[in-house]
């Protein structure tokens, strides 16, 4: 089978199946996880001609990465249930309620901002298991709470992890290119050089775009988990929404033109935080009047899980400085151990190998010590101690934690070996790419020059596939840069466009939504988490391809232009029409 539009529509059929199951059956993706595994094995066996033993290997593959997964959402349940137990989490909401009862504020001031300085130091999915069990302990409906840890995995992804999806995604994915030497000399830069430079282009890409993205957190609680589920009630909070936005944006961009990769989403979210929070506890921008969700009786049912937010009230008061100490320890721990490099060196350097799995040429590594769970179990470690538990409070909270991750291990232990069958298809015997790749040069064949308005949306495809910012730069990053050379362009902007929309893709990769569920007992509402979240990622996208594409041909009289102007002009209609409602 030769034809390019009829195997993209084949490599895409896995995919479909799983997106047609979770956002239009809502079925769990316990369900449509094997289903979609079943799917891809079938396909690249009969289809891409894979080998029985690679399709194994890739699937353990998968378990080796799923367990990593796992380890982060057991980290901050049992975070959560040692908070609830010792009487910690009581303080840190009155802590909140404090800077201000608005959960507008709360939502941008946490899920923003904390959430951003989260990813910058770990990444993978971290701030949405760290920032969703924080916000549903404030009394967000457990829905909301997911809502907002998984909308901000956007602007600060490609930073993440001290800038690993730029160093390591874009890096990898370029190296040992001839086409990308040519270039290197051309421009007489070194691929670290080149990385930086590419790195600027998606930190002022993702400042643009971002701007607006605490607004929406703001709208889309108010709209989908408010009494009058009006979106316009969240533009009462638009100065602060905006404020909170340039305290990170700013920074953000100029770390990256400063310090390089390693330190945008780090530092810009710390500082946001800093000023944000000043700012607050001053009153400045904030909303006249506080909003909040209706009474817990008026709560729609598909809004909450299995879990209870804890409502008791603790047998001893913790001081506030003392209750937000795990969550300094923390981020302590996670910057401490991503950037010196003694300490990084010396985690990284424990491992346990899967070398030649099966005989074949796929092979793993996990970092035990290196994983954010681990980092996060000894926060509650240290917690026991800090806040001298009992042991029925320390053996409740393993019980709390234990109890949910159950629920999140079987989608997530046929989600990761489905998304490894899908990438190692590549290790074939018909000769064709693997499915990313003929997916996105079946998109790139149809549209030529105008390729950089699609860019990014071949970089959220490879996110929502991989479930990891990294792993679509790695993947795609390299067909980036070639189908810009093929079209005449300079590949920089379109690389950049690929790591933009990768970034975004984290909103609704399966994995981080369903990990980011279990941590408040929301599992089998992943469809319903993800239809919502369609719409800040559309918008993400749809802008980041038009900016793509100014960046690529300039300003002046062409589609790139002309998009961001209707683009612009729709919001401000939007939002016309929203405060008429209002």
């Amino acid at each position: 089978m030769e034809n390019l539009a009829v195997l993209s529509l084949i490599a895409l059929a896995p995919l479909a199946a799983v997106g047609v199951l979770l956002v239009g059956f809502r079925w769990p993706a316990k369900y449509a996880m094997p289903v979609g595994f079943v799917a891809v094995v079938v396909i690249a066996s009969a289809i891409w001609d894979v080998e029985a033993a690679v399709i194994a290997a890739a699937s353990v593959e998968g378990l080796v990465l799923a367990f990593g997964i796992l380890a982060i959402v057991f980290g901050a349940l049992l975070l959560l249930g040692t908070l609830s137990k010792s009487g910690g989490l009581a303080t840190i909401r009155a802590t909140f309620t404090s800077i201000s009862p608005d959960r507008r504020v709360q939502a941008i001031i946490i899920g923003w901002l904390f959430g951003s300085f989260i990813e910058g130091a770990s990444g993978f999915g971290t701030p949405a298991a760290v920032v969703a069990p924080l916000l549903f302990a404030l009394g967000f409906p457990a829905m909301a709470a997911v809502m907002v840890g998984l909308v901000i995995q956007s602007t600060p992804v490609t930073f993440g992890a001290a800038g690993t999806p730029v160093i390591t995604g874009i890096g990898d994915g370029l190296s040992g290119s001839a086409a990308v030497d040519d270039r290197l000399r051309v421009l007489g830069m070194e691929m670290p050089e080149y990385v930086a430079r590419v790195a600027i282009d998606v930190a002022l890409m993702h400042a643009i775009i971002g701007t607006l993205i605490p607004l929406f957190l703001a709208c889309m609680v108010t709209g989908f988990f408010g009494e009058r589920r009006r979106f316009g009630d969240g533009l009462g909070v638009w100065k602060f929404a905006l404020f909170s936005a340039f305290a990170m944006t700013v920074p953000y961009v100029i770390f990256a033109i400063v310090l390089g990769p390693e330190f945008p989403a780090l530092l810009g979210g710390l500082t946001g935080l800093a000023i944000v929070v000043t700012a607050a506890r001053r009153g400045l921008f904030m909303p006249a009047q506080p909003w909040d969700f209706p009474d817990r009786e008026q709560w729609n049912p598909r809004w909450m899980g299995t879990l209870e937010p804890e409502t008791e009230v603790p047998s001893r008061r913790i001081n506030p400085l003392l209750a937000w100490t795990p969550y300094v320890l923390l981020a302590l721990l996670l910057v401490v151990t991503r950037t010196v490099t003694p300490v990084q060196e010396f985690l990284t350097g424990i491992t346990i190998d899967f070398e030649n799995i099966f005989g074949t040429e796929i092979s793993e590594s996990i970092e035990p010590l290196y994983l954010p769970g681990f980092l996060l179990i000894v926060v509650c470690i240290a917690t026991y101690g800090l806040h001298r538990m009992r042991t029925t409070e320390i053996l409740g909270s393993w019980q709390i934690a234990g109890k949910q991750i159950f629920g999140v291990a079987v989608a997530l232990l046929f989600a990761v070996p489905l998304v490894r069958v899908f990438i190692n298809s590549e290790i074939n015997l018909s000769g064709y790419e693997s499915m990313p790749l003929t997916i996105a040069e079946g998109v790139a064949a149809i549209t030529g020059g105008n390729w950089p308005l699609l860019a990014p949306a071949i970089g959220a495809l490879g996110a929502f596939v991989a479930g990891s910012n990294t792993i679509s730069n790695m993947m795609f990053s390299l067909f980036q840069f070639s189908t810009a050379e093929q079209v005449g362009l300079a590949p920089e902007s379109v690389v950049a466009s690929q790591a933009v929309g990768g970034a975004a893709g984290n909103m609704v990769t399966v994995h981080n939504v369903v990990a980011a569920s279990a941590t408040v007992g929301l599992l089998g509402r992943e469809g319903d988490i993800i239809r919502k979240n369609l719409i800040p990622l559309t918008y993400y996208v749809i802008f980041a391809g038009c900016l793509g594409y100014v960046f690529a041909y300039g300003l002046g009289l062409n589609i790139g232009t002309l998009l961001i102007g209707a683009l612009v002009a729709g919001i401000a209609a939007t939002v016309w029409f929203l405060r008429r409602r209002r």
